[in-house]
């Protein structure tokens, strides 16, 4: 990623006040980008609340599935650069509300990209959807890019909709190599578990456990030797803006499908990871099984990235320890009461120097801002 290429840019946000949208947006803002960000009003708590993002974007509080709202408001803002987060994102909540997981999800996706080709000022456009699209056969190598869509569940089959509905966008209305004069180029990108404070997120295994460890409770974990391809959400978001940036300057050749997923050893069972954050927390944090019944999600996950290594140049900077070690401190320093939105930023500076991030017990010895 070319920090100096966002300076200046414009570029149109969906998703931006959700934990990674908020991520995004506050990093491009940072770089110089003008954003305008387009979703549903923030959760609370939410990291774009508490870091005020409200002040470094514009942002429209709007459902992705008002076509005509959508195309307003792009065709207002006529950006450069698309990136398209916005989602139902939770598995669970697919089970309870399947229509509307499909709505956002998949029909939310067509009217973005209608709103896109309304709109002639976009060169490059990012559809991010989920590791979840691959037809899961718990195989123990990583899915390729070219591996079959599926889904056992609404919201894993939501996104696996979503990729082929972009797929076929493609080919019929945005640039290929057999068409390069429609001008705007499309890819879609799918990551793995992303992680990272100011995460609340409903039925996610790092929310779950750090509203336990305030609680001072044992964290309940329903499927303990469950291997995810757990990495920071600044390892996904660098992917997808670097995806960004090639297809702007460089052309159809990126426009396809991408992985972003983490190196061999962040693929870590469930009780890694809560056994790890338990003992960077401390104060006696522990987790217990839970042994309900529990509706179906898959056991075993992975990606193969190779492309995205060898073709974007894209590679992890964090380990599995720096991400869970940032996602303590920053979530201890906004218990002690630090500004989220420096700590969020020092927290991207870091990444982008390539600097493992600061513990805890270093940001302690500092006075609060």
């Amino acid at each position: 990623m070319t920090a100096s290429f966002w300076n200046g840019k414009r570029v149109f946000v969906t998703g931006h006040t959700g934990f990674k949208g908020s991520w995004l947006s506050l990093w491009l803002s940072s770089l110089g980008a003008r954003v305008r960000g387009y979703a549903l009003a923030p959760d609370t708590p939410s990291l774009f609340t508490l870091a005020a993002i409200d002040r470094e974007v514009d942002s429209l509080i709007a459902d992705v599935r008002d076509a005509d709202g959508l195309r307003r408001a792009v065709g207002e803002f006529r950006p450069d650069i698309v990136f398209h987060l916005a989602a139902q994102p939770l598995v669970r909540l697919s089970y309870e509300d399947p229509l509307g997981t499909y709505a956002t999800n998949v029909m939310g996706t067509g009217n973005l990209l209608e709103a896109v080709r309304a709109c002639d000022s976009v060169r490059a456009v990012v559809v991010v959807t989920s590791d979840k699209c691959y037809e899961n056969r718990e195989w123990l190598w990583g899915y390729r890019e070219d591996e079959a869509m599926g889904g056992y569940d609404p919201y894993s089959s939501s996104k696996g909709c979503a990729e082929i509905l972009a797929a076929a966008w493609r080919r019929s209305y945005f640039a290929t190599p057999a068409h390069p004069d429609r001008g705007c180029r499309l890819a879609t990108a799918r990551a793995g578990n992303v992680i990272g404070g100011g995460d609340w997120s409903r039925d996610r295994l790092v929310p779950d456990v750090l509203k336990a460890f305030e609680r001072r409770e044992a964290v309940s974990i329903r499927f303990p030797n469950a291997i995810r391809p757990w990495q920071h959400v600044l390892e996904s978001l660098s992917g997808y803006q670097l995806l960004a940036e090639r297809l702007f300057t460089d052309g159809v050749a990126f426009a396809e499908g991408w992985n972003f997923g983490p190196d061999a050893d962040s693929e870590r069972t469930v009780a890694d990871i809560v056994g790890r954050l338990c003992a960077l927390w401390g104060d006696g944090a522990s987790w217990a099984l839970d042994d309900g019944a529990q509706p179906h999600e898959a056991h075993l996950l992975k990606l193969d990235s190779a492309k995205a290594r060898a073709r974007l140049g894209w590679t992890p900077r964090w380990t599995i320890e720096d991400a869970l070690t940032a996602i303590i401190a920053w979530q201890r320093g906004c218990l002690d009461g630090r500004n989220v939105r420096d700590t969020t930023l020092a927290q991207i500076a870091s990444y982008q120097a390539g600097e493992r991030p600061q513990p805890y017990e270093a940001l302690a010895m500092e006075q609060p801002v």
